[in-house]
């Protein structure tokens, strides 16, 4: 008999108000985040609550759903579970509670094997006013980044369930509502986003997997049920096995395990579901999932994919394991996208992958399984990894602590741009020093903010000449791109900065100008690039660890180690305790000390006689000085600037079905590294100002209204690219700006991609563009770029 239970309101109230008090607090037993989405075809809205991922394992959490959506009632004022997921579960030995001893003493027969489907999690759900909720893990509705997000997908596949039924969306709420139930699916479906398993024609669809009641605590339909209900609504069926005993079962995972199929078919894994305790004196045995996942052959396959990926993208493809095959694989690929023309340009866009795997083992005669065995008859070793991880972050996000604090916990080398002493040759030295690192070190930490991609390119680079088999890690800590997240940034971290006085390397909040600290930390919020792994400086990263600015250091620190320990289990074999982890916070924060001392912008007189009048002041020795004048900031140009990937990815798309005549010089530039790191478009420089005064009067006034620095934002403009055109000097895109708040003081509106070399300036793109346009001009290439919208800011540049 399937489960019920109506949802008591003042239980489902008490937890909203606690979950909205420890929104982004880093602190506390645990944090959340809400979004608020508005339901198509209704006058709701839901909130989407998520938790860190290493909260789930503290047992501290309220609710321990993945995917967990509310919404309040019009009628009564009271807030409703709308959408409940799976309580959090982990993989077999991951805690303590998945290993077999504790499954053996704390868990109960039946239980219910499930293969694990390998798609996208989708939840269906009936609001209070008998709206169908259709969900990913935490969004519904459309997505402004993608073409078509995995909930508006997944309602494709409901809409398509329900018209050969002769069934209605509503007649599904209805009923989801009756049950107080979540149901929970997989999207799987190639032709919208492939993965690693194929699901292709038949087996694309919605597989339902699931049925949970909307109750804080996790309750959930047995599978007979949800096969029942299944049928009833036109879901595809997800195989359940049964076993009795904890031996059988483990047997036949451990023997699953070892081909990494079930039934002939290459599978991910099971999710086991059965009943749990906490101990013998636990009276209630509740519902509880574990997880039991075949590394192989599903990892050999994700490598393939990483490692075509790369060759595609012009990158030197890295691996360690499968390394024989792979490289088999790596030549079979090659010869694959020169027989098959448009494959390599659909494989970039996720299409294909599975059909050139499927034909590399053709040719083979042989399944992923097989060779998996034979690669263990012949003793295929993996070298131990090394890593750098390349914190990117802004003054004040806390690097130098989570790198003191991870030195501590692991004994992993550490090294400190801003102990590097003098300015020539810095990046130089600091890659070094790196490279020199990792002979006694498997991992080093690259501690400077590297927050632009130059940066980031630049230590890839020398490193893995000195060390050719070194992975890379971003520890990224995500800097928000809209104002009020830029504000909430700034005031957090010149809190921590101020705080922190003079016990810093290179910014003294003890002695320096507050202002000019400021100033400092803005440039560097000003000049941030967030990672991008499809760009040529990042694409070395193997991968990227997303950390919280506004979260405290301990938060970010067990992020990374778990992250870490996921990913690179050889490296980080074990999670350090919560007591190993504060201890190492605790050193990192009361007992570092900075070796050497710096200014930003070098030792110039005036911060000597800085650092000179706050030591006698110190003394009572304080002498009057009168402190130099600084030079009043001049415009030296007003632009749109803006976003970088839009325009990359714009320019691979136009250039990449290219023969080498059109491609060349865009293929050089790309490979010479000659393409610009951000983009604008000139309005009017200062050098023009005597043709069109007033208009350069206007912007000046414009900016001397933001404040004194004469570097703020005069607003936001929309433009549209029309045209890429170049010669083999210059490679510049003709755009357009679109209404009639910014006027252009040049003849054509453009952003300058690259110049050939460094003798070459980038206002040719002038000269080029009024050749371009009275024609004649043989050398002279141009091709029409789709009309894409792009919104940049307007902001004064000023001289050097």
């Amino acid at each position: 008999m399937s489960p019920f239970e109506p949802q008591d309101p003042q239980k489902v109230n008490d937890l909203i108000g606690l979950l909205s008090n420890h929104q982004k607090k880093g602190r506390g037993d645990f944090v959340c985040r809400k979004n608020t989405f508005d339901v198509i075809g209704s006058e709701l809205k839901v909130d989407s609550w998520k938790f860190n991922d290493f909260d789930y394992k503290k047992k501290t959490l309220p609710v321990e759903a993945r995917g967990f959506f509310t919404c309040r009632d019009p009628r009564t004022g009271n807030y409703q579970i709308a959408t409940r997921g799976y309580d959090k579960f982990f993989n077999i030995n991951e805690i303590q509670r998945t290993k077999w001893d504790w499954i053996e003493s704390h868990t109960k027969a039946p239980y219910e094997l499930t293969v694990k489907e390998n798609g996208c999690i989708i939840f269906i759900s009936g609001l209070p006013d008998d709206t169908l909720l259709v969900c990913s893990k935490h969004s519904t509705g459309p997505r402004g980044d993608q073409d078509a997000s995995h909930a508006m997908v997944g309602e494709k596949w409901i809409d398509r369930q329900l018209a050969t039924l002769g069934k209605t969306r509503q007649d599904l709420a209805r009923t989801l509502r009756e049950m107080n139930a979540t149901a929970v699916a997989e999207l799987c479906d190639d032709s919208f986003e492939e993965h690693i398993l194929e699901y292709t024609g038949d087996r694309a669809g919605l597989y339902l997997h699931g049925i949970n009641l909307n109750l804080l605590k996790f309750t959930t339909y047995d599978g007979e049920s949800v096969h029942k209900f299944a049928d009833a609504w036109g879901f595809k069926k997800v195989d359940v096995l049964v076993k009795n005993d904890v031996k059988s079962l483990r047997q036949f995972l451990e023997k699953c395990a070892e081909s990494g199929s079930y039934d002939g078919i290459d599978v991910e894994g099971f999710v086991i579901r059965c009943k749990a305790r906490y101990g013998p004196s636990d009276p209630e045995w509740h519902d509880w999932f574990f997880k039991y996942k075949f590394e192989e052959p599903y990892l050999m396959y994700r490598q393939w994919r990483e490692v075509t990926k790369a060759v595609l993208s012009g990158r030197q493809p890295k691996y360690r394991k499968h390394a024989k095959i792979t490289k088999e694989y790596l030549t079979f690929a090659g010869k694959y996208f020169n027989e098959n023309k448009t494959a390599a340009a659909a494989y970039q866009k996720n299409h294909g992958i599975i059909a050139l795997r499927d034909a590399f083992m053709r040719s083979r005669g042989t399944t992923g399984s097989q060779i998996i065995k034979e690669e263990a008859a012949s003793g295929e070793e993996v070298p131990l990894q090394k890593l750098v991880l390349v914190p990117v972050a802004s003054i004040g996000c806390g690097k130098t602590t989570l790198a003191v604090a991870l030195a501590k916990l692991f004994n992993w080398g550490h090294v400190q741009n801003d102990n590097i002493v003098g300015t020539k040759g810095r990046p130089q030295k600091f890659a070094g020093l790196i490279s020199s690192g990792l002979m006694g070190s498997n991992v080093v930490i690259a501690d400077r903010n590297n927050h632009q991609k130059r940066e980031r390119g630049q230590i890839i680079n020398d490193v893995s000449k000195v060390q050719p088999d070194v992975g890379f890690v971003a520890l990224q800590y995500v800097h928000g791109r809209s104002e009020s997240e830029r504000a909430k940034i700034e005031k957090i971290t010149q809190e921590r900065v101020f705080n922190r006085g003079d016990n810093h390397q290179t910014i003294r909040a003890g002695t320096q100008d507050q202002a000019q600290i400021i100033g400092i930390m803005r440039g560097f919020l000003d000049r941030f690039q967030p990672v991008d792994t499809e760009s040529e400086e990042d694409s070395g990263f193997d991968s990227v660890i997303d950390l919280d600015v506004e979260c405290d250091s301990r938060i970010n620190l067990e992020t990374v180690v778990t992250q870490l320990h996921e990913k690179y289990p050889q490296l980080v074999p074990v999670v350090p305790s919560d007591q190993e982890l504060d201890n190492a916070i605790s050193a990192a924060l009361n007992e570092y000390k900075p070796d050497v001392h710096h200014t930003i912008g070098g030792a110039s007189h005036q911060a000597k006689q800085a650092e000179k009048r706050a030591e006698k002041k110190k003394n009572g020795q304080q002498q009057q000085q009168q402190p130099k004048k600084q030079r009043e900031p001049i415009v030296e140009y007003i632009a749109i600037k803006l976003p970088t990937q839009p325009i990359l990815k714009v320019l691979v798309e136009a250039f990449e079905d290219k023969t080498e005549d059109v491609a060349g010089f865009y293929k050089k530039l790309k490979n010479t590294g000659r393409i610009q790191e951000s983009f604008h478009i000139t309005l009017m420089h200062k050098a023009s100002s005597s043709q069109k005064p007033k208009l350069w009067e206007s912007y000046v006034e414009k900016a001397r209204a933001t404040g004194p620095t004469l570097d703020g934002l005069l607003g936001n403009a929309k433009i549209t690219l029309d045209k890429v055109v170049w010669d083999g000097r210059v490679m510049t895109i003709l755009a357009s700006i679109l209404g009639s708040d910014w006027e252009s003081a040049n003849k054509f509106a453009h952003i300058t991609i690259g110049t050939a070399d460094k003798s070459i300036k980038p206002v040719e793109s002038n000269a080029l563009l009024t050749k371009w346009s009275q024609g004649g001009q043989e050398s002279i290439q141009s091709l029409e770029l789709p009309k894409l919208e792009i919104e940049g800011e307007v902001r004064p540049v000023l001289s050097r």
